[in-house]
């Protein structure tokens, strides 16, 4: 499936939180793990100039709508959440 962000809207490929294990043998659930605030831009809208599709990017906390496309994870968002690109 292939998937084009409307506007001003990027998609992001956001990596697998892998799960955890603490010291004693307990599994960390995936609701309380802290969540990684960069992502890979996979698409950009008509409208989007500052991020390309490969760019590596730190995005706000709570922004975007998360999505699965194809048992992967990705993060549909206004550019204006995008904080900064990492180079």
């Amino acid at each position: 499936m292939s998937v084009k962000p409307l506007g001003e809207r990027v998609l992001l490929e956001v990596p697998e939180v892998k799960e955890e294990k603490t010291s004693s043998g307990l599994f960390v659930p995936d609701t309380v793990k802290e969540k990684p605030l960069e992502a890979t831009v996979v698409a950009v809208g008509a409208k989007v100039e500052d991020v390309k599709a490969g760019d590596k990017v730190i995005y706000a906390k709570f922004a975007g709508t998360e999505i699965k496309i194809d048992k992967k994870a990705y993060l549909l968002m206004e550019v204006n959440d995008i904080l900064a690109v990492v180079e």
